[in-house]
């Protein structure tokens, strides 16, 4: 990064305090406005105490570091608009939240939820337009010839011709492309077809680079056969400074993403199928949490109700807790509402030949070993309510692939299948209001695979929207 890049990337930062100054102001003078309770002159003043500045710099040093974590200031050239817009409305969603921790550890009266609320909203509209607008201005720059980057692409397969189009495709990014750089081989057509041209052999790459301009290097040769040489490329580029860029696809990965970590002073690129970010997770935790709780606490009467009518209905406990498969294969005792006879895991056996679902799982419609409150507490899905214990201690979330017994998960044989098992189990997820014992096994399976493709805080609250009716429905439940 030269010293012009890292005057900008300065300059955005105080821009972007700026802007979360600006809409802490707005916020503060449309409340006061709205309230009615002091003049804005008379708010202000009171502000300008020392404990209060002090206050003000912790919390844009914050503001701060939250915006570095959420990646506002790396790189955008290659990145959709769509992917910074998100990354700015995750950073103004942590900055809120801690203006709300702060606003309990300092006993700050007129930071409500309502404050917090105009807050995010403002905050991020601004933000939103901020980098919008820098985004459009540095298009408009490099469309017009100026802050620009040439690219050179090893290799002269199918992947780095569609790379060179795509680049080419978006001049607003401001991409030159020098060319290729590839052996003669019988594959050039579609090169030449395209009208693009090889520079020069792999031979001819270190003379190349010393007369040429060049600041990046897509490298999309062929891993396995081309190892040895991509290592030298590798210490080529690190010799002359070119910033290499490798496409994660070079296993042929479908759904793998990848990030770069430090690991006691060496850099590894880490792969994840599953939202491999801090943030997210933690959101998602804290909702479990909360809704977990609260349902318990609104359910209780509910789940009395259903304790005593199993009790006075049918011998055996209350709960019936089995051992399920959990996040990554660990195995933890799931707990539900008992609704078969007490023996019923031993009458299994007996039943098997009566399946009627497809693949590893054991599902009949007139089960015999279900009793008769039992079919209520299935119906209406009371049974699955004490797994709300598991979502508190940390087994399970409230929306994710469903936990199967360890008997079904020794009946699975396809290894994709289980992917599933790479996030947290839940409650409820895409299976449950898409039919649920009505869904082929296969079905079952890939649509756990979407949820954790498409996973998103979102689609987790659609899902659980979705759920309740369902469960009114009755929907596939047996």
């Amino acid at each position: 990064m030269n010293e012009r890049h890292r005057l900008t990337i300065s300059l955005l930062k105080l821009f972007d305090l700026a802007v979360v100054v600006l809409s802490f102001v707005l916020t503060t003078f449309l409340i006061v406005k709205q309230q009615h309770a002091h003049s804005l002159m008379r708010f202000l003043s009171m502000r300008t105490r020392v404990v209060n500045l002090v206050i003000l710099v912790l919390a844009l040093v914050i503001c701060h570091i939250v915006f570095r974590i959420c990646g506002l200031y790396r790189s955008r050239r290659l990145s959709m608009l769509r992917i910074e817009i998100v990354d700015v409305v995750k950073a103004m969603t942590l900055n809120t939240a801690c203006f709300l921790a702060f606003a309990s550890l300092f006993s700050i009266r007129m930071i409500t939820v309502q404050f917090l609320a105009i807050f995010w909203l403002t905050g991020t509209l601004l933000l939103s337009i901020a980098h919008l607008s820098i985004r459009c201005f540095a298009g408009y720059v490099r469309i017009r010839g100026r802050d620009l980057r040439y690219m050179l692409v090893l290799g002269t397969n199918s992947r780095a011709i569609e790379f060179a189009r795509i680049l080419l495709k978006s001049p607003e990014r401001g991409y030159r492309l020098v060319g290729f750089v590839d052996d003669e081989w019988g594959g050039m057509t579609e090169l030449k077809e395209a009208g693009f041209k090889v520079v020069c052999d792999y031979k001819g790459l270190a003379e190349y680079l010393r007369r040429n301009v060049v600041d990046e290097m897509a490298i999309y040769l062929p891993f396995g056969s081309f190892y040895k040489y991509s290592a030298e490329v590798a210490s080529l580029c690190e010799q002359h400074g070119i910033t290499m860029r490798l496409n994660s696809n070079v296993f042929g990965l479908k759904s793998t993403r990848w990030r770069a970590e430090e690991f006691d002073g060496a850099q590894y690129i880490a792969t994840y199928t599953n939202s491999g970010e801090i943030w997210p997770r933690a959101v998602k935790r804290m909702l479990d949490i909360m809704l977990a709780a609260g349902a318990l606490l609104i359910l209780s009467p509910v789940l009395l109700i259903a304790a005593v009518a199993i009790k006075l209905t049918s011998s055996g406990p209350i709960f019936f807790p089995q051992e399920r498969i959990g996040l990554n294969k660990r195995r933890f005792r799931m707990f539900k509402f008992r609704t078969m006879v007490p023996n019923a895991e031993k009458l299994l056996a007996d039943l098997e030949s009566l399946n009627e679902a497809g693949g590893p799982v054991f599902k009949i419609k007139n089960d015999p070993r279900i009793t008769t409150i039992g079919k209520l507490l299935r119906r209406s899905s009371i049974d699955e309510l004490p797994q709300l214990l598991n979502v508190l201690k940390g087994d399970m979330s409230l929306v994710g692939p469903r936990p199967l017994p360890v008997r079904d998960y020794e009946g699975f044989n396809e290894d994709w299948q289980r992917r599933r098992f790479s996030v947290k189990p839940g409650i409820t997820c895409l299976w449950q209001v898409n039919g649920r014992s009505g869904i082929s096994f296969d079905q079952w399976m890939l649509l756990d695979l979407r949820y954790m493709d498409e996973w998103s805080i979102w689609l987790d609250l659609k899902i659980l929207a979705k759920t309740v009716p369902a469960v009114f429905r009755g929907a596939g439940a047996v």
